[in-house]
């Protein structure tokens, strides 16, 4: 099959065939393209939603967590002062215990006694004021006597520090 150059003739067969060729070849790259781009908007999309689900997720952990600090904080005094009633009262069964077994003269007596009206006395204090009001006296001693409660801190600081020395 000859092939002519001449321009009145038309366009040859095989420009027509490579033409509709390159037209196919072009629609099916855009269609790729556009395929492509939904496919990237999709994935995008998808990110987007897990982000904003994570992230809400993270809000709802974070809220959660502060309500329970915040519940532990409130209820926390409350615990602590029923604890310290609970000491105070073991405490006074304590005293009670002691007195009834032990000696009720001589030297020895006179000690149990002195022991089991002390740890009465510490365990009553203990049921009837809560950890603010030991607070507010732990301040009032230390405004008083300055000197020997530092003196008082030094020497269980310095205890402390040897005993966790020790391995």
């Amino acid at each position: 099959m000859a092939v002519s150059n001449n321009p009145s003739q038309g366009t040859p067969k095989h420009e027509s065939t490579a033409s509709r060729a390159f037209g196919e070849a072009k629609d099916k790259a855009q269609d790729l393209a556009d395929k492509a781009r939904t496919a990237a908007s999709n994935v995008a999309d998808k990110a987007r939603d897990t982000a904003s689900n994570l992230m809400d997720k993270a809000r709802d952990t974070a809220s959660n967590v502060a309500d329970k600090a915040h519940d532990l904080a409130t209820h926390l005094p409350e615990r602590t002062d029923d604890a310290i009633s609970a000491v105070g009262q073991k405490m006074t069964s304590l005293a009670d215990q002691i007195r009834e077994g032990a000696p009720r003269e001589g030297m020895l007596g006179t000690a149990a006694s002195t022991v089991a009206d002390n740890l009465r006395t510490s365990g009553k204090y203990l049921q009837e004021h809560g950890l603010e009001d030991m607070g507010e006296d732990v301040t009032k001693v230390v405004r008083r006597y300055p000197f020997q409660s530092l003196m008082i801190a030094f020497g269980v600081g310095c205890l402390l520090g040897m005993s966790f020395s020790r391995r």
